[in-house]
């Protein structure tokens, strides 16, 4: 799916230019020396608490970011727009995680969560074209035929810009930490119908 836009370099696990927002969107995975800092501040944003509820302590959210990383199931990534980190990023096997509790997962399943950190990039359109940037990548993976998420109900802008990007709605569940909305994202409907 790498197409005359889209790189990986040694640098970045994917990058990609959006003609939408005229920037080079990239990720990378986390590094816990590299990343500890800016994920602990980004995690105690005004308008990530509601959402994430994370707002830990450093020592606590270091421990919670290294078991995370370790775990073979899921890679964590920071997203950059124009070299800047801005965004964090969990790529996940669905079915081998608490969410293959609620749906059917088939094996080959992603799931996905995201933040974007600093409050200014908030606002001028940049989680669409990251989400969709971010999606691709994941169908990098040629089994993958199905992108998952569970955004919290209330997180309306999170939900529009999932359907922005091939996200459909399938039903609310009562997860433990919030009543969230399980959405899919088909790799055909994806390819044919989001303009990445």
């Amino acid at each position: 799916m790498t197409g005359p836009r889209e790189t990986v370099s040694s640098t970045y696990s994917y990058r990609r230019y959006s003609d939408d927002i005229d920037k080079t969107i990239a990720f990378r995975e986390v590094s816990l020396n590299r990343d500890l800092g800016r994920l602990h501040s980004w995690l105690n944003e005004p308008h990530v608490l509601p959402y994430w509820t994370q707002d830990d302590p450093l020592p606590q959210v270091r421990d919670t970011i290294a078991e995370r990383a370790a775990n073979d199931d899921q890679t964590l990534y920071v997203g950059y727009l124009d070299h800047v980190p801005m965004s964090y990023w969990e790529s996940y096997w669905a079915a081998r995680d608490g969410l293959s509790a609620y749906y059917d997962a088939r094996p080959t399943d992603q799931g996905i969560h995201l933040l974007i950190g600093p409050p200014e990039y908030l606002g001028y359109g940049y989680a669409t074209p990251l989400l969709k940037s971010m999606v691709a990548f994941q169908f990098q993976h040629s089994e993958t035929q199905r992108i998952v998420t569970e955004p919290d109900v209330q997180n309306e802008k999170a939900i529009h810009v999932f359907e922005n990007c091939g996200f459909e709605p399938q039903r609310e569940i009562a997860m433990d930490e919030k009543d969230a909305l399980l959405m899919f994202c088909e790799r055909e409907r994806f390819e044919s119908e989001v303009d990445v």
